[in-house]
């Protein structure tokens, strides 16, 4: 089975759509199974970057929009059906193809993980309380004094894992969401060939200009504003850029994509044996071209 990870906006989508365009002329039926913690809402596909029609004609796509703007999502609830995605293709003699950018959906695709336990009735809506009224960094701060090792893994603006942090903490069950050895794990559930797309800097910077503004010209503000009028829950206001949009900031966006894409290949250097595949100056067809007859 093949895996693609890469920072947003590197080209994942094309790669995997080109090497589709491979598997199906040699016979294969090659299927998406997205890995992206936020593709997953519905009422957020342009925000998200989920495929658009013509691509997903080209290459169906499963595990994207189909969770309700309100709905809450977790990686344990991904991971059950990511499985069942990947374990009925194969069944099914299709080929698989998970593609994404959220590292820990990734593994939770592809490997069995021991995922932390869901907080209790009211403890999540304790902190998200305390968050609307004390900001991330004042939250960030109080997360320091009780566990600073785990405030060292996280942004000080991460309202997500603020909250998700201190929930477990309060629950005793403050640990790495995996146990680091298992996390990173060459064990997979089924042979896998894990791919990590890369460009150089400038270039990534540059698509990601362009992909925010396409991402306006696209309508993203109103979606925004939709999903927020819609009640959108907490997880999908995570999103990047959904803050930012709402307060009419497409600069900041542009800031916090570019810091993400940082964070996704920080990820990617500790996969273990990821194939490197760098796509600067490549068009995805000859990136698809390498990977799909890599070197004996």
């Amino acid at each position: 089975m093949l895996a693609l990870f890469g920072p947003t906006g590197v080209g994942k989508t094309d790669v995997a759509v080109a090497l589709a365009a491979r598997i199906r002329a040699r016979g294969g039926r090659p299927v998406a199974v997205s890995a992206d913690a936020l593709q997953v809402y519905e009422g957020l596909q342009v925000l998200t970057g989920v495929p658009d029609r013509a691509q997903r004609a080209r290459l169906e796509h499963r595990l994207v929009a189909f969770v309700p703007i309100d709905g809450r999502f977790s990686v344990a609830e991904y991971a059950q059906l990511a499985h069942a995605e990947i374990d009925g293709l194969l069944a099914q003699d299709a080929d698989p193809i998970v593609v994404g950018g959220t590292g820990l959906y990734l593994r939770a695709a592809l490997a069995e993980l021991t995922l932390r336990p869901p907080p209790p009735e009211g403890l999540r809506e304790h902190w998200e309380a305390q968050l609307l009224a004390r900001g991330p960094q004042a939250l960030h701060a109080e997360l320091a004094r009780a566990a600073p090792w785990a405030a060292q893994t996280i942004d000080r603006r991460d309202r997500h894992r603020i909250v998700r942090a201190l929930e477990l903490h309060d629950q005793g069950a403050l640990q790495p969401p995996a146990d680091a050895s298992q996390l990173w794990t060459r064990e997979t559930r089924h042979p896998t060939r894990l791919v990590g797309l890369v460009r150089d800097r400038d270039e990534l910077y540059a698509r990601i200009e362009r992909r925010v503004d396409a991402m306006i010209a696209a309508g993203a503000i109103d979606e925004v504003h939709r999903a927020d009028a819609a009640g959108a829950s907490p997880t999908a206001r995570v999103a990047l850029g959904f803050q930012e949009l709402l307060a009419g900031d497409i600069d900041a966006m542009k800031r916090r994509t570019r810091n993400y894409a940082r964070r996704q290949l920080t990820w990617m250097r500790k996969l273990p044996d990821v194939e490197i595949v760098d796509m600067s100056g490549q068009d995805p067809e000859r990136v698809a071209a390498l990977i799909d007859s890599p070197p004996a």
